[in-house]
């Protein structure tokens, strides 16, 4: 047979590997997919309700490693059970049928009351795809490689839920992964040196370097910037992370877009950032885009290029309605440079991001900075509801 291989990015996620298998004598045929990207640093759980038949056309990439899970019907398709896939919530419904169906006639033959149980169960899956009633469709994937399409992207989706976690030990073990502890360095011989190590280029795989050193950003704290080029395909790439603790609080920046000199303004967003643009309907999730260390331009042109590049979008695959409204969000948000009035506004629940303040060490009329109490579901995301630093001595010592 033949197998066939594609590269091909999805719609406001990553790129991907399609494989599809053919042959001429069986007529046998199979497709799986693979991400063309690395581990990401953080596991990923998508939860949508699903409530009308629109819903069940969703794309879905479902890892090797990911679990999917309908709650009101108990039912799971555990980690490393199917292979990769790129389909829909109904694709992955039917291939659980199919999967089910397989065996059913010597169920039949051999136990008659498992056989039936099987039946009916079969038969609650099937109605699931009619939507008489909504139910809940979740994919929990360790790697942070899995994705549920948002039909309203750029805009906020109301019915999905995004939520990034820390993998457990347990959970880490399961993807191969391995800490090693190395001695730290004093704070004060990191200021002065840039850090190398070597790692692997995140798009032809080969042998690369990545550089790090602390920066100390004016009025704000210190941060990690990393940056990774390699010589054999000329890519490259930027990543900042917070060099700090949590923040005891979240922080909510709104500034004023009143002026084209605002778009110089320093910004610094850290991956648990959200972003939204009031007058232009548009947020930009924690996670999106990494951690970025630029201008109020420059994230702007960040967020045009991730549109831009998706070939689904505003490519030969797009459809016109989509492509059209794509096309006139990404007018409107060149406009947002001092000529149109706008409000842009971060969220930040660990407290991390930066927007420069021209006036400091006065107080700048156009920007307003809210420091806020995170709600669990926020301290849930961060890890922090598990955390615990004080007193765990004792107990430790209780419990032997």
């Amino acid at each position: 047979g033949v197998t066939r291989l594609l590269l091909t990015r999805i719609p406001f996620f990553k790129e991907i590997i399609v494989s599809s298998f053919a042959c001429d004598s069986c007529s046998w045929s199979n497709t799986e997919i693979q991400s063309a990207g690395r581990i990401q640093e953080q596991g990923v759980r998508y939860t949508l309700a699903v409530t009308s038949r629109q819903d069940m056309n969703r794309e879905v990439v479902k890892t090797d490693c990911a679990t999917a899970r309908i709650p009101e019907l108990d039912f799971e398709i555990p980690a490393f059970t199917q292979k990769g896939v790129l389909t829909t919530i109904e694709g992955i419904i039917d291939r659980a049928v199919a999967g089910l169906e397989q065996d059913q006639p010597l169920r039949r033959a051999t136990d008659g009351e498992v056989a039936n149980k099987i039946d009916e169960f079969i038969g609650k899956l099937k109605q699931l795809k009619e939507v008489h009633s909504s139910f809940t469709f979740i994919i929990d994937d360790p790697s942070g490689n899995s994705f549920v399409e948002n039909p309203h992207a750029p805009r906020k989706d109301d019915a999905l839920v995004v939520a990034h976690y820390r993998r457990t030990p347990q959970q880490a073990a399961m993807l191969g992964l391995e800490r090693e502890e190395k001695p730290a360095d004093s704070v004060e011989e990191l200021r002065d040196e840039v850090l190398q190590f070597n790692t692997n280029c995140p798009e032809c795989n080969a042998p690369a370097s990545t550089n790090m050193k602390l920066v100390q950003i004016p009025h704000f704290k210190e941060v990690i910037i990393m940056a990774t080029n390699c010589d054999s395909c000329g890519h490259r790439t930027n990543e900042v992370k917070s060099g700090g603790a949590i923040e005891s609080q979240g922080t909510r920046i709104t500034l004023r877009i009143t002026d084209p000199s605002d778009m110089t303004r320093d910004i610094l967003k850290s991956e648990t950032c959200s972003v939204e643009i009031p007058e232009l309907e548009f947020e930009l999730g924690m996670g999106a885009l990494g951690g970025k260390f630029t201008t109020l331009e420059g994230l702007l042109k960040d967020i045009r290029d991730l549109v831009e590049r998706n070939p689904f979008t505003l490519g030969d695959s797009s459809a016109p309605s989509q492509a059209e409204k794509l096309q006139e969000f990404i007018g409107k948000l060149q406009e947002v440079s001092g000529k149109t009035q706008a409000r842009f506004i971060m969220d930040d629940p660990a407290g991390n991001s930066y927007l420069q303040n021209v006036y400091a060490p006065e107080e700048d009329p156009e920007l307003s900075v809210e420091r806020y109490q995170r709600t669990f579901e926020q301290n849930e995301e961060l890890g922090l509801n598990d955390m615990k630093t004080e007193g765990y001595e004792s107990e430790g010592a209780s419990r032997r």
